[in-house]
């Protein structure tokens, strides 16, 4: 079974509460998981063996929340040595805006730029559609777990 570190970034919650469902869906299939609820060090990237979840939501004008904004600004600014590391991203965002998705594809790009393999496609969840999230989400990953 693997090991998936799971980080979100939330301003209203709803990401938060795709990552708690995300979690406890992949520890009940047998999966080791680990949800950063702390800030963001370095060393949470250090385990290479780890697949690396990460759950946004977008703020502002597309922009990243806050609590990822170091997981951000260090694969940007730091390289980390994490070329053929494996991570999927679930984007959730309002096709209302303009900027939708931005946050999800920024952080994607970010991955991508220092070699990391994204598995599978980007997960982007839209809230004008009115579906839950969360079972959105753990749709997606019961094929997700396929791949692993």
């Amino acid at each position: 079974m693997a090991t998936i570190r799971i980080f979100y970034g939330t301003v209203m919650g709803t990401a938060q509460g795709v990552a708690i469902a995300l979690n406890k869906f992949l520890s009940d299939e047998g999966h080791q998981t680990i949800m950063q609820s702390s800030a963001f060090q370095a060393s949470d990237l250090e385990n290479e063996n780890e697949i690396l979840l990460i759950c946004t939501s977008n703020t502002g004008a597309g922009d990243i929340p806050p609590s990822l904004q170091p997981l951000y600004l260090h694969l940007k600014n730091d390289y980390p040595r994490i070329a053929g590391r494996s991570y999927s991203i679930i984007n959730l965002g309002d096709s209302a805006y303009p900027t939708f998705g931005q946050a999800g594809i920024s952080l994607d790009e970010a991955f991508t730029d220092i070699g990391a393999t994204r598995l599978g496609d980007i997960l982007t969840l839209d809230a004008s559609i009115g579906e839950s999230p969360q079972q959105q989400a753990l749709t997606w990953a019961e094929e997700w777990i396929k791949n692993l």
